[in-house]
């Protein structure tokens, strides 16, 4: 274990240079994040011989993708960065990708805001195609988990999103960064907010057949995920512990009003669904 233990000692972010550009890993396991899920996309839109219409898996990623960097981005500045207020007057720097000289990538993104991004993303292009937009996020939304797993193993890579502190006692998986030993939270979330998911949703989506279902249900589950994986990570430095506690972290917050709320739409599409059918 102790290579384990001492794996951020030995290993460099930096995957290699182009012409004095870092390529990150993270950067690659957010290529690799995109094209794993839209393969899982199209590979199961096949098999279980689902008719899209109008719509085109590869079109729909592109608009969605564009949604996901702007949301993350700018979600990441509204609930997270302490200096908000500094974009007003600087907005070139939300999207600057040089610090001190330095190409860096962007850093700073929010997962909210991503999921935010990404349903308006789908919703214009449901819009532009003539397909409902529960229909196509139903699609997609066993995919998406693929996806997130790949990008918290890039969160790990970039040695960042730390977790909370523990001991080879309690976690002998512990993972040492800046001389302290930590919970590796980042794959801790990389199964439970992606392969758990994934799976649970793949084994049910048969018997999820109401539109908006799988979408939601993802929805849910990632929300129950995150909260309970944020256990093991640590709180944002800038913002620390919530509303007086000494155990809630903002991401846990907005992950379970996310929960709450597909918990609470799932239901009613169910409700509006069962109507319906009565009335055939």
């Amino acid at each position: 274990m102790e290579f384990w233990n001492n794996i951020y000692a030995n290993f460099d972010p930096v995957a290699f240079s182009v012409f004095g550009l870092k390529v990150h890993w993270y950067g690659m396991m957010y290529i690799l994040a995109l094209l794993f899920a839209l393969f899982v996309a199209k590979w199961l839109v096949k098999k279980d011989k689902i008719h899209l219409g109008k719509a085109n898996l590869d079109d729909f990623f592109i608009w969605v993708e564009v949604g996901v960097i702007l949301g993350a981005r700018l979600g990441y500045i509204l609930f997270y960065d302490p200096n908000t207020l500094d974009y007003l007057t600087h907005p070139w720097n939300i999207f600057n990708p040089f610090v001190n000289g330095e190409f860096v990538g962007i850093r700073g993104m929010s997962y909210h805001g991503a999921l935010m991004g990404f349903m308006i993303g789908a919703f214009f292009y449901a819009k532009k195609v003539g397909v409902r937009f529960w229909f196509l996020m139903d699609r997609v939304g066993i995919a998406v988990p693929i996806g997130y797993f790949f990008g918290r193993i890039g969160n790990f890579l970039n040695q960042e999103l730390i977790g909370r502190e523990t001991t080879l006692s309690d976690a002998p998986w512990g993972i040492y960064v800046d001389g302290i030993l930590r919970h590796p939270s980042q794959i801790y979330e990389a199964f439970l907010e992606g392969i758990f998911i994934f799976i649970i949703l793949y084994t049910l989506r048969k018997k999820l057949t109401f539109t908006g279902s799988i979408a939601l249900g993802y929805g849910a589950l990632y929300g129950l995920g995150r909260f309970t994986a944020e256990f093991w990570r640590a709180p944002d430095a800038h913002i620390g512990y919530i509303l007086g506690t000494s155990w809630l972290t903002q991401g846990q917050a907005m992950s379970l009003a996310m929960a709450i709320m597909a918990i609470v739409w799932l239901y009613i599409l169910y409700l509006m669904d069962k109507n319906q059918a009565k009335k055939i």
